[in-house]
């Protein structure tokens, strides 16, 4: 069924409202997929925070002219869809373990970072530690010092304080 000139302005609105801003996506192609086997990508997706999103090639080409994804846009052949959302290492983990239950999608290219990556970088991805494991793997590095002034602190008790600090003054001085 051929769309009409309206119908095809609507779809590269929407693709320009949200696909072609991403800074984190992954181009992926699909052919053989079941319905069942979408949906089920579909959800996991959305459950880390992305979006799954099949594409019209030409539309999606046109979309991106002048953003970031536009360095992938080659890639947009044959049966796609694009995979975003703000945190590309979950998103990588959810595709690269879709893809070991059922190798029926492919990855074409991704974007991280408004970089493009090759096909096979992103199992690489998908290995790394996710955001809010780097946070707090941050917060503890940051508070395991002041932990531990503070706990030399309680044993050695004041007087023994001051004189290490006198020590440390005269060292430095």
């Amino acid at each position: 069924m051929a769309l009409s000139r309206a119908q095809k302005q609507e779809i590269l609105g929407g693709y320009g409202d949200t696909l072609a801003d991403a800074q984190h996506a992954f181009v992926i192609g699909f052919k053989g997929i079941t319905v069942t086997q979408a949906t089920e990508l579909r959800s996991r997706i959305r459950a880390k925070g992305g979006k799954y999103l099949v594409v019209k090639n030409t539309l999606a080409r046109r979309a991106v002219e002048g953003k970031p994804l536009e360095q992938v846009r080659d890639h947009f052949t044959g049966p796609t869809a694009v995979a975003y959302g703000a945190d590309p290492v979950s998103l990588a983990k959810v595709l690269t373990d879709f893809v070991k239950e059922s190798p029926v999608i492919e990855f074409k290219a991704g974007l991280v970072e408004g970089r493009p990556v090759a096909a096979n970088q992103v199992s690489e991805i998908a290995q790394m530690p996710s955001r809010e494991q780097l946070i707090a793997k941050l917060v503890y590095l940051l508070q395991s010092p002041i932990v531990r002034f503070v706990r030399v602190l309680a044993a050695a008790g004041p007087q023994r304080l001051a004189i290490v600090i006198d020590q440390v003054a005269k060292n430095k001085g």
